[in-house]
């Protein structure tokens, strides 16, 4: 996919290689703009891109994502320093700004590629994610909330999105993000 590799936002690049100290998170919270915006201007993250993950079909465009048959979930990679920021404040942020119990959809955005998803870069990284789901589940439980359907995975392929949609909502500020968390928090 051709993009520039430049971030609308902050100016620096999106695309690899990046710093050698710097850490990667790849989460699916429905809707990529939203979830993309949600982490663009951390303390910390030091660059996000949207695109696509946990599917079979390589390099996938947006229309071929929104049919369901290439398995992608749309998701936000997040470029971090994890000396500024950790991962678990990176997956608070996940859990809370959207419902990991929806299944396939959040809100008003329904299929396959609306998924929760957390991919990890390595066994450690994963280990703390499951850790953070049991507590946040815990939390959920305790508000008659369902069960968390969060897929999760190691070392998954990440494909770029389409130029337009890269800080979607920055260049189209009043632009569409149904992004709603459970309104439970994480401990």
């Amino acid at each position: 996919m051709r993009i520039a590799n430049r971030h609308a936002v902050h100016g620096r690049g999106i695309r690899p290689p990046f710093p050698d100290n710097l850490r990667e998170l790849i989460v699916g919270m429905g809707c990529f703009w939203g979830a993309e915006q949600r982490f663009w201007t951390l303390e910390g993250v030091y660059t996000t891109a949207v695109g696509y993950a946990g599917g079979f079909t390589p390099n996938p465009t947006y229309e071929e994502v929104c049919s369901g048959m290439t398995g992608h979930a749309e998701v936000v990679r997040v470029i971090y320093d994890p000396e500024k920021v950790s991962l678990e404040a990176l997956l608070k942020i996940f859990w809370e700004s959207h419902d990991p119990t929806q299944g396939m959809r959040q809100g008003n955005d329904v299929g396959t590629q609306y998924r929760s998803t957390l991919y990890l870069p390595d066994e450690s990284a994963y280990q703390v994610a499951k850790a953070s789901l049991e507590r946040y589940q815990k939390a959920l439980d305790g508000e008659g909330l369902g069960p968390i359907s969060t897929e999760f995975a190691v070392d998954v392929p990440f494909y770029y999105a389409e130029e337009a949609h890269q800080q979607y909502l920055h260049k189209h500020p009043g632009g569409y993000c149904g992004l709603a968390g459970t309104g439970v928090s994480c401990v």
